[in-house]
């Protein structure tokens, strides 16, 4: 990317790939950092679908795990576990959200918010590696620093927490049961799994439920306090469903090309970059009613929306999706309950860490 386009898609990275498909040709988007876009539906239904582009196991879980039965066996797990908690998250909301000041700064005051509902869950609280999963939460672990000291130690405390995890692991071999996501990956990953292997990807979903959720609730506050009527006319559930169309965390999704085709009326040859991007589609007048708009009662209306995937589509599906979305809608509905929230400061620009994240923002909660 020139000079010039980088700090254009820093001021505004939605606005910035709006513009690049304004000036496109066709619906098939050149990217400056390299690789494409497809911008129709049908196109992006294909990429995120078909066969050709999805076999083999997903890039998700970085090769850990040597297969894609595996991995779903293990995203299986961790949703299953978390859906069957629900109770107790809900029942650390009431008391997490009575605790918090009149004023907070978001998105962090979400991300401790969620951590601290969802922490016995994710790893035992008499877990000796316990204090350094709470440490990991703001030290550069869950979200990527952006300056080159912070991402060095986090590093360390990276490497510190697989080290204590991975010894947690071997101490818990021969389990029976789950008592929290650590064992649900050591009961379903393969049984030759190592030790360190199950140590990584506990902190692949430590990290892809945290972040994810803790994103989705931070826009879902955000936008409504912008845009919303008080008290607010609709479900929370609505309200977190519209700002995952709204500012969708993941705004691009990728494949690589396998073989020479043709897509969206364009030839690639084999190992091109092809990227659908969620927030293009779910802004896409051709298929939604009044895209740029927040308004969440357009989930209680027949028509008028298009294609909605701020978890994937296809065989790469979020397998946690449905309960991440209640997670959200849970902390949401536990914030705004007899509560009108403002917020002085914030703006719709997202920045991208990890992900198309807010920006930092003043929550204020009065009676």
């Amino acid at each position: 990317m020139k000079l010039a386009e980088k700090r254009r898609f820093r001021h505004d990275p939605f606005e910035f790939i709006e513009d690049l498909r304004r000036r496109a040709d066709g619906d098939v988007i050149r990217l400056p950092w390299g690789g494409w876009c497809v911008g129709d539906a049908e196109s992006a239904r294909t990429l995120l679908r078909a066969p050709e582009f999805n076999a083999g196991p997903s890039a998700f879980f970085n090769g850990l795990l040597p297969t894609r039965a595996a991995q779903v066996d293990v995203g299986h797990a961790a949703r299953n576990l978390l859906r069957d908690r629900m109770p107790d998250y809900r029942r650390e909301l009431g008391a997490a959200v009575a605790r918090l000041p009149a004023s907070t700064r978001w998105p962090r005051a979400g991300i401790d918010l969620v951590y601290r509902c969802l922490a016995d869950v994710l790893l035992l609280p008499d877990s000796p590696a316990r204090p350094l999963a709470d440490r990991a939460v703001h030290g550069g672990v869950l979200f990527r620093p952006g300056r080159v000291w912070q991402r060095a130690r986090a590093e360390v405390l990276r490497a510190r927490l697989i080290a204590a995890l991975t010894a947690e692991v071997g101490r818990r071999r021969g389990i029976t049961g789950a008592r929290d996501v650590l064992d649900a990956m050591l009961l379903a990953c393969p049984p030759e799994t190592p030790d360190r292997t199950v140590a990584e990807v506990f902190l692949v979903l430590y990290r892809s439920i945290l972040a994810p959720v803790a994103s989705s609730l931070a826009w879902s506050v955000l936008l409504a306090c912008l845009y919303l009527p008080r008290p607010w006319p609709w479900p929370a559930e609505w309200v977190v469903r519209e700002a995952l169309r709204h500012r969708p965390m993941v705004w691009m999704v990728g494949r690589v090309v396998e073989r020479p085709t043709e897509l969206g009326g364009v030839a690639f040859p084999a190992g091109e970059i092809l990227s659908v991007s969620p927030y293009l589609l779910h802004h896409d007048e051709r298929h939604w009613t009044a895209p740029d708009e927040f308004r969440p009662g357009r989930w209680s209306e027949p028509d008028g929306r298009g294609p909605y995937i701020p978890f994937g589509a296809g065989p790469f599906t979020c397998t946690g999706a449905t309960v991440a979305q209640l997670l959200a809608t849970e902390a949401l509905a536990a914030l705004a309950a007899d509560t009108r929230l403002d917020t002085p400061d914030g703006e719709p620009r997202p920045v991208m860490i990890e992900g198309a994240v807010p920006r930092p923002f003043t929550l204020r909660r009065t009676a």
